[in-house]
């Protein structure tokens, strides 16, 4: 019998995978948490063998799923943790994978890949959806831009819309060094324009696409 926990800040979801798993003869939900921090404290108390881990959670949470594995895994008797998602940027999953992931879903799955997932992910076996080790293996291949943290910053609040005024004062800098942060960005991605820096971002998995 598989003891397996479900961490999702949404009910409805919780009680979907709950009914969903409950027509499995070999798998009980021992255990459901809301948040990351409630996910770390269930997983010590009722060992599971496997953790079903979102990776964003509400305004109630402090942390990810992608920190919420990490200290799971990190438990004297840790149980296998399987990524169930709607995100799928190439950041969310090298976290996720490097954060101790056994496997990574994403919430459009068919029931059957999900059950299948779970009992691979129970065998101590890798469970990553087609289109995930597609990604990873691109991205393991591919040239790898890497921004400094306060480019990253800049970057983010240019695909949120703002100007480089509205970004220098957020960021508390001059209007000068948001442009020659770009600049740099620019030539990291290999673009000439504001526009065109999100998108080469969002598909190089820099920048998560928004749903």
């Amino acid at each position: 019998m598989i003891r397996l926990m479900i961490a999702d800040d949404h009910p409805i979801v919780r009680a979907g995978l709950k009914a969903l798993f409950s027509t499995e003869a070999d798998i009980d939900v021992v255990a459901e948490a809301a948040t990351p921090d409630e996910a770390v404290a269930a997983a010590e108390q009722e060992n599971p063998d496997v953790v079903l881990m979102d990776l964003q959670f509400g305004a109630r949470a402090t942390t990810g799923g992608a920190d919420a594995t990490r200290r799971i895994r990190a438990l004297p008797a840790p149980p296998y943790v399987l990524v169930l998602t709607n995100y799928d940027s190439d950041a969310d999953i090298l976290g996720a994978v490097e954060a101790g992931a056994s496997g990574y879903l994403l919430k459009d799955a068919p029931p059957h890949e999900l059950t299948a997932a779970v009992f691979a992910a129970a065998s101590g076996e890798s469970a990553l959806a087609p289109i995930i080790a597609s990604r990873l293996l691109t991205r393991m291949r591919a040239p790898q831009v890497s921004l400094s943290s306060r480019e990253m910053e800049v970057l983010e609040a240019v695909a949120a819309g703002r100007s480089n005024t509205q970004v220098a004062a957020q960021l508390f800098v001059t209007e000068t060094t948001v442009k020659s942060h770009l600049a740099h960005i620019f030539s990291k991605l290999d673009v000439t324009s504001r526009t065109a820096a999100v998108a080469a971002a969002r598909q190089r998995g820099i920048l998560r696409i928004q749903p």
